[in-house]
């Protein structure tokens, strides 16, 4: 294997996205921007979409993704696009499942993928079993990074600090809901109700009561059965990147940066997240030096803690007493260019192609197998 990848000319890199989750789109547009930076000069490219319906389709040629006039893009089931590829670009669909060969003929997979299927352990162990490698966190990490009742366990194991928080599974949610509803009232109002495992904000409300509790646990099960209900913390929302170092290094944090959301989003909302102009990064964050240097420690201590490797994004809550909440650690954060991830990571110095560069050479040198 060594012997025909040192042979080759370009590195094979397949760029996976979509999936059969809320998070499809999001996914799609992050695929774009990756395709559209990645050094073509170095990389041999091979775009896969996975549809909804979970069939793969392979694409040549260059594709762009992006919200047009408010319609989200979608790999659709018939195996075409809603974007279209280059004048030279092909498809060819495949069957609900089957995964193509071409897949295991490439040096690297960079599932720009989010959610259940795709950022949960899922790919990631398909890709172990066949012995691919890929950009980003491994198996483990992935899973507990996506289950938040667990990545908030494992967290405040490390000692970092976490808010209070209940986990509503579906069992007790049917069978034992007076007492779910009675350890989220001790949480104090309002809370926020979410999926346990979704991102891009995905199912998530704010509940003032009781009445509204109901409504919105029903809410994020529409997304998940499990669901985690977080005590509402007075902050602003500081979120600040980590990226895996070549070599033997530690992982580097970014410089921190303070979302800001604009209109009348009650908190940082999907529409916020992915909708031109309702949200802005003020970076680096305008809070002390001496917190600055904390966060960035603690978000390094929260990459090594889960196991991360790639990059992450991990967002904190900087109260006005002047603590910091641990809020969530995303193991595949939004990867457009202009998500904020990226934008950390170009105010540090490191453009958003060579972030995608360097997450491909840090797949590429890594063994294949247990690590």
């Amino acid at each position: 294997m060594n012997e025909v990848r040192e042979s080759r000319s370009r590195i094979r890199v397949a760029v996976v996205f979509g999936g059969r989750n809320s998070e499809h789109a999001v996914s799609l547009m992050g695929a774009g921007s990756v395709l559209e930076a990645i050094d073509r000069s170095k990389y041999e490219v091979f775009p896969i979409g996975i549809a909804q319906d979970g069939r793969w389709v392979l694409a040549s040629g260059s594709q762009s993704y992006a919200i047009e006039a408010g319609r989200l893009p979608s790999v659709e089931e018939s195996g075409t696009a809603l974007a279209l590829p280059s004048e030279s670009g092909s498809l060819v669909a495949l069957e609900p499942g089957q995964i193509p060969r071409s897949l295991g003929e490439v040096d690297v997979v960079f599932p720009v993928m989010h959610g259940p299927f795709g950022e949960d352990g899922t790919i990631q162990g398909l890709l172990e079993m066949a012995g691919v490698r890929y950009v980003g966190s491994g198996v483990l990490a992935s899973a507990v990074g996506m289950d938040k009742a667990y990545m908030k366990l494992v967290l405040r194991a490390a000692g970092l600090p976490v808010g209070p928080f209940v986990v509503v599974r579906d069992r007790d949610w049917r069978t034992d809901r007076a007492r779910v509803l009675k350890e989220v009232e001790e949480l104090g109002w309002p809370v926020f109700v979410k999926p346990a495992r979704a991102g891009s904000s995905q199912g998530i409300s704010k509940a003032h009561d009781i009445e509204s509790l109901e409504a919105a646990v029903e809410f994020a099960r529409a997304h998940d059965p499990k669901v985690l209900v977080e005590a509402a913390i007075v902050g602003r929302e500081i979120e600040c990147a980590v990226l895996e170092s070549l070599g033997d290094a530690p992982a580097e944090a970014s410089i921190p940066g303070e979302v800001l959301v604009r209109g009348e989003h009650e908190f940082f909302d999907f529409e916020a997240k992915y909708y031109p102009d309702q949200m802005a990064l003020d970076v680096p964050a305008d809070i002390p030096e001496e917190t600055i240097e904390a966060l960035r420690a603690m978000a390094v201590q929260a990459f090594e803690s889960l196991g991360c490797e790639g990059l992450s994004r991990v967002d904190f809550f900087y109260t006005p007493s002047g603590e910091l909440v641990l809020n969530e650690i995303n193991t595949m954060p939004g990867f457009t260019s202009l998500s904020v991830a990226p934008q950390l990571w170009a105010a540090s110095g490191l453009p958003y192609a060579d972030l995608v560069d360097r997450l491909i050479q840090l797949a590429y040198n890594r063994p294949a197998g247990l690590r």
